[in-house]
């Protein structure tokens, strides 16, 4: 028997099929491209947008670091503007002290007596001289005690010596130390 189709319709309703098959395959691809590449695209974006904020901030931070050193610097420089400020107040309040030690270790100073060498270092003056007797020098201490602006005499050495036949003196070397007195004592 021979075959005939007889129904050629199946044949091309299968060719028919084939084809929305093969557009709507072809339309998938394209559409998945198309999303792939928007996709893509929105994310080249993203990354490129955060790179410049990263820049932008990168930017920021070294002009921070910039203030940050120039805080620091004037940080710095204050410090010694302070310092360097109360050095010279300091020297300007201290400025009439060593009159009035001058004047008082010439009042504290007993008949007999002279001194041969004053150093002062710090608050420590260190006294060479002179003295007929040792009560002399007993007396200077006494003095200098009762001073108010000089505190705690220390007798470090007393030398006697003949200079001539008849006369006799005592060479001493003592230290005291200059205080400040209290307002009260300040005007006696």
């Amino acid at each position: 028997m021979a075959r005939i189709n007889l129904l050629p319709w199946r044949e091309q309703l299968r060719e028919q099929r084939k084809k929305h098959f093969l557009l709507a395959l072809a339309g998938v691809v394209v559409a998945g491209v198309g999303i792939v590449m928007l996709t893509s695209q929105y994310f080249s974006n993203a990354i490129d947008t955060q790179v410049a904020r990263n820049q932008h901030l990168q930017v920021e931070i070294s002009k921070l670091d910039v203030r940050i050193k120039q805080i620091s610097e004037l940080r710095t420089r204050r410090t010694q503007l302070l310092e360097r400020m109360k050095i010279i107040q300091d020297l300007q309040g201290n400025r009439p002290i060593i009159g009035r030690i001058f004047d008082q270790m010439a009042h504290t100073l007993p008949d007999g007596v002279y001194f041969t060498d004053v150093k002062m270092t710090g608050k420590s003056i260190a006294i060479s001289g002179n003295a007929e007797s040792n009560n002399r020098v007993s007396e200077l201490m006494r003095n200098l005690d009762a001073s108010p602006w000089l505190e705690a005499p220390v007798l470090n050495e007393v030398k006697a010596k003949g200079i001539g036949e008849s006369e006799q003196s005592n060479a001493f070397q003592l230290t005291v130390r200059q205080t400040q007195p209290s307002h009260e004592d300040d005007d006696k």
